[in-house]
């Protein structure tokens, strides 16, 4: 007699019973490893499966606090570029050194080297950085605090190695580093009938850059006001005039050229200035035609 789960069988009589028994026990057997198999591979792939979104999970933190802390950063340069802005209040517009190729031609010309802030005898010129008004790398300087001192070899010109700086500016007077506006008329002393010629006389081309024009003092009647005039195509924009003024944002300053000047355009003819061009001969040049072209040049009846 053996005693089997599915009940007591007499092997001697039962032999097919038996051999069915052996055959379910072996596949209930089968079919329990391969539930326990089965069960495993799905915790293992459980387990896997956590790791994986733990570990995307974590990536996605770390690139959120990235992002946050560029965002931060990038708010935080703007911020004190705002605040420096802000504080310099009359500084002005930056310049750029003299010789400087118009704006967008030398911002791909200049190589961001240097060498002409350090060329600079006088500190004038400075090199921008990420929190500067102008593009980081490249020279440039505020005339209210240091203006241009006009050296006569211009050394940050031959400092540069680019072109970006014209090798052929050789005469300083020739430079036109910005231009000269008088951009406040009541805040100017002389405007006011006060006796102020401060830009006027620090005027590395005096008498030619500005001038003073006497004009009817209507206040008093009887005196005569001494306006500075500048004159752009004297103006070298070295920037003495605005760092002079004695006010305390300065009455005149100095900006770039496309920004002081406008233009009044080609098809504008100025009379005055027409009558002193000289004539021109559009008679056809005969000295070299044969004799008896003219006859055939107008035509014979």
């Amino acid at each position: 007699m053996f005693d089997y789960p599915f009940g007591v069988i007499e092997n001697e009589r039962h032999p097919v019973t038996l051999r069915l028994y052996l055959q379910r026990f072996c596949a209930r057997t089968t079919s329990i490893k391969q539930v326990r198999h089965m069960k495993a591979i799905g915790e293992a792939m459980s387990v896997s499966n956590s790791k994986k979104t733990s570990e995307s999970r974590r990536r996605f933190l770390r690139d959120s606090v990235r992002t946050f802390a560029g965002v931060g950063a990038a708010a935080t340069v703007l911020g004190l570029q705002s605040k420096q802005s802000q504080a310099r209040g009359g500084t002005g517009v930056p310049l750029r050194p003299p010789g400087a190729l118009p704006k967008g031609e030398f911002e791909k010309a200049c190589t961001r080297c240097g060498l002409c802030v350090q060329a600079c005898p006088y500190d004038t010129l400075k090199l921008a950085t990420l929190l500067s008004p102008v593009e980081s790398g490249t020279p440039y300087f505020h005339a209210r605090e240091i203006p241009c001192e006009m050296c006569e070899d211009i050394p940050c010109v031959a400092a540069c190695p680019s072109g970006a700086l014209d090798p052929n500016l050789t005469d300083i007077d020739d430079a036109r580093m910005g231009l000269a506006v008088l951009i406040d008329h009541e805040s100017c002393l002389n405007w006011q009938g006060l006796r102020c010629d401060v830009c006027y006389r620090v005027c590395p081309v005096i008498d030619e850059a500005i001038t003073l024009e006497h004009v009817r003092n209507e206040r008093t009647g009887y005196h005569a006001k001494l306006i500075p005039t500048v004159h752009s195509d004297k103006c070298t924009g070295c920037g003495k005039c605005e760092q002079a003024c004695i006010t305390e944002v300065a009455a005149i300053k100095v900006i770039p050229h496309d920004l002081a000047q406008g233009k009044i355009g080609d098809h504008y003819q100025l009379g005055w200035e027409e009558i002193t061009k000289p004539l021109q001969n559009t008679a056809p040049d005969t000295s070299d035609m044969p004799t008896g072209a003219l006859e055939t040049l107008g035509g014979s009846k």
